[in-house]
């Protein structure tokens, strides 16, 4: 097969993990909404991210021990993007997600694809044409729609908590951290790097999960505990976070920063099946305006000559 032939066939593979990859997140709402009184945020994210970076260690481990000198020259930089990705990103969403609501949280993500196209074409230099500006604000408008339940006016009842300072700042950490992984250069796949990634999250996790462990109002240890953090480990954290790795190596940040988008919709499905909560008209409206939206903020920037 071409060189031309393979990358055309890892294009089609992200394009398709672009849809896929928001619904693997979308376990991450069941999670989170389950998990108060049941373990605490930071032992939860801890537990989630040393199950994904063992899994995914045994996997890529001929290709971490082949490239493990330039894997610890570049230890800062998973250290970094573990902290982002797993501490903020993981353990202070479920932090805030213990007082604000769902509404709240879909809103300020909502920002995050923005920060994220406008990083990748100020800071990495890359193209964003007029077509996917376009996209980017049909899909969003389409999660407004959504997260407001089709009546615009609720946008002035939403009630600010402390909870939501803390999805401002992992909303504004995604972000970073979608763009430091493209600034960043490695010699490693999705697979070993996100491991990598995942033993930086680890050791900035333990010694906040540790004081929340020793502390006398924490939860004891329970079935149901080790049950959120197998499926928040395997599903919304190696699926979702090696896809998403995948999708941006492939496509660039700003291209896959609109698959976010899908996020709400998502949401609002997994609340229907799993929390019998209801589905609304809204919920179809705002599809019709994300998914085509992510359509053509997906696609590839036409070539200038």
């Amino acid at each position: 097969m071409s060189t031309l032939a393979v990358s055309e066939s890892r294009e089609r593979r992200a394009l398709w993990l672009l849809w896929i990859t928001p619904a693997l997140w979308s376990v991450n709402y069941i999670v989170a909404r389950t998990a108060p009184g049941v373990v605490e945020p930071h032992m939860l994210a801890l537990g989630r991210w040393a199950l994904a970076g063992v899994i995914l260690s045994f996997i890529a481990r001929s290709e971490l021990w082949r490239e493990r000198r330039s894997t610890l020259r570049a230890a800062w930089q998973y250290l970094a993007l573990g902290a982002l990705g797993m501490l903020v990103c993981g353990a202070w969403v479920y932090q805030g997600a213990q007082t604000t609501t769902a509404m709240n949280i879909a809103l300020i993500y909502a920002a995050s694809p923005v920060l994220i196209a406008l990083g990748a074409v100020l800071w990495l230099g890359e193209r964003f044409s007029w077509r996917q500006g376009l996209g980017v604000l049909v899909a969003m408008s389409g999660v407004f729609h959504v997260v407001v339940k089709g009546q615009w006016g609720a946008l002035g009842q939403v009630q600010w908590v402390v909870g939501d300072g803390w999805i401002v700042l992992a909303m504004v950490s995604w972000a970073g951290f979608a763009l430091l992984q493209k600034k960043w250069p490695t010699p490693l796949g999705s697979t070993a790097r996100l491991a990598a990634i995942c033993t930086g999250g680890v050791l900035v996790l333990l010694p906040f999960a540790t004081w929340e462990w020793l502390q006398a109002d924490t939860p004891p240890w329970s079935a149901q505990a080790t049950w959120l953090v197998l499926g928040a480990g395997l599903v919304p954290g190696i699926g979702a976070y090696w896809a998403y790795g995948f999708c941006q190596k492939v496509l660039g940040a700003s291209r896959v920063a609109a698959s976010l988008y899908l996020g709400p919709l998502y949401g609002g499905l997994t609340a229907w099946l799993v929390l019998d909560e209801s589905l609304g008209w809204h919920h179809v409206m705002g599809a019709c305006l994300i998914l085509p939206g992510i359509y053509l903020a997906s696609r590839k920037t036409p070539a200038t000559t």
